[in-house]
């Protein structure tokens, strides 16, 4: 019998990657390291098992990485040829080499157990002080869209706060998310609005970078916050909120990027502890909850991760990518950088804490809050009604398309972020099933053709057409 190595499996420098999502209690097992007698059976493949061979391959056959040519999957070609999680809109065409288990249950679903966990990798406030003697209360990241709209009306017309609002103008924002940003300015009267731009020779030489090496030039949110950082320090801000749809958190502890004990709030004050501890000793101002976590990410954005944190495989390759791009643009690292140096020593750091949109708007139901929105702040939806993920990009589909198809062709092991979200949306009822189901096949951009968004991104750039 002709044994072969998984669909979705590929020896690399060594050891096996899997590009595809692993059934518990190996989701997160997507390297797997060989010994010298597994490496060499494993490039022997396809190949007759021999006693021997047999033997070296003996855990990997156990693991289902390795098996017998007549069991070797195939990669579906559209949603059509697809198996779906009984659970939720996961598939194995939106995510090539997903895995189900006897019940037909997707990984995600099988890590029920961890995902009430999985809130926030920030600690989570629901109310949050006035600052009589500073400008404003709070600030936000506002794009227009459905979540920082929601966030914007929730801090400013909820908890009756002073809100920054920062925008940074992007070629590629879509007209409706311009609409709300308009008629938010009208509407919510306790909110500033501040807008940033790069400049355009500058922006595109950064693009250019991320086109080539990922297909896509998006950028949010590392550049948001070299662009803002320096006047939040300069404003004082006491809080920096974030309040990311609640699916996208977990997303990063199914890609590998946050491990569990990141959305542990006794990890965060342990943390929070030892980097206090070192501030008195030194003559410095402790810091307050949330202010540790803004500090590391801004020195990870101002120089990268921290080794021990590369060390231990949580890395963000797209995230790479773009602190690599923005290094590009003269000037844009060196305001940001001293900005962060300067706040660690003041202790003027805008704690990063993050808003449960679940809690705060008791169950974030998709249809639900764009209606609360249309009405309360003048948000506009995008042209068509059924979509409900990331509505501020015209590009957006296009970074869908090309996330999925370097995963799709073993170029990146990053999982597609909108598959990963859709399917715990509907999982979670922020949408309904049916509803998941028209936008996955219809407004994102799962297919083998080219969609027709990115030609907005390369007509920007002047390119051509391949990722």
């Amino acid at each position: 019998m002709a044994y072969v190595l998984q669909n979705r499996w590929k020896l690399d420098h060594g050891r096996l990657v899997c590009y595809g999502m692993r059934n518990m209690p190996r989701t997160l097992h997507n390297i797997v390291p060989l010994s010298a007698k597994e490496r060499a059976a494993v490039a022997s493949l396809p190949a007759e098992a021999d006693a021997a061979s047999a033997r070296h391959l003996s855990r990997l056959l156990a693991e289902g990485i390795v098996v017998p040519e007549t069991e070797l999957k195939k990669t579906p070609a559209s949603f059509d040829e697809a198996r779906f999680c009984v659970s939720c809109v996961a598939n194995d065409f939106m995510i090539p080499g997903l895995e189900f288990d006897d019940r037909g249950r997707c990984p995600i679903c099988q890590n029920e157990e961890h995902l009430a966990r999985l809130k926030s990798v920030l600690p989570i406030v629901e109310t949050l002080p006035h600052a009589p003697k500073k400008r404003f209360d709070v600030a936000l990241f506002y794009t227009g869209g459905k979540d920082s709209s929601y966030l914007l009306h929730h801090l400013a017309n909820d908890l009756g706060l002073r809100v920054l609002a920062m925008t940074w103008e992007l070629p590629y924002i879509s007209d409706s998310a311009k609409a709300s940003i308009e008629n938010a300015k009208r509407l919510v009267p306790t909110a500033e609005f501040v807008v940033r731009k790069v400049k355009d020779e500058d922006l595109k030489r950064m693009y250019r970078i991320l086109y080539a090496a990922a297909g896509n030039t998006c950028a949010c949110p590392s550049l948001a916050y070299v662009m803002f950082y320096p006047e939040l320090v300069d404003l004082d801000v006491p809080y920096l909120i974030l309040g990311n749809e609640p699916v996208q958190m977990q997303n990063l502890y199914f890609n590998h990027i946050a491990p569990l004990s990141a959305y542990d709030e006794r990890a965060h004050e342990l943390l929070r502890f030892a980097v206090n501890l070192g501030r008195i000793l030194t003559l410095r101002k402790p810091l307050r909850r949330g202010q540790a976590e803004t500090l590391f990410a801004m020195r990870a954005i101002a120089k990268g991760d921290p080794w021990v944190k590369r060390l231990a495989g949580y890395v963000n390759p797209l995230q790479d990518v773009v602190l690599g791009a923005m290094k590009a643009i003269p000037g844009l690292m060196a305001p940001f950088r001293r900005a962060v140096c300067r706040s660690a020593r003041t202790g003027r750091i805008p704690a990063m804490v993050h808003v449960d949109m679940n809690a705060a708007a008791g169950g974030y139901d998709w249809t639900r809050i764009k209606a609360l929105l249309s009405e309360k702040i003048g948000w506009v939806g995008p042209a068509s009604l059924e979509k409900g993920l990331h509505t501020s990009c015209r590009i957006e589909k296009c970074k869908e398309y090309t996330q999925f198809i370097r995963f799709r062709d073993m170029k990146s092991t990053v999982i597609p972020f909108s598959a990963i979200e859709l399917a715990l949306a509907s999982r979670e009822g922020n949408v309904a099933r049916e509803e998941a189901m028209k936008e996955l096949k219809n407004h994102l951009g799962f297919t083998l053709e080219r969609v027709p968004e990115c030609g907005i991104m390369e007509a920007y750039l002047d390119c051509g057409k391949e990722i």
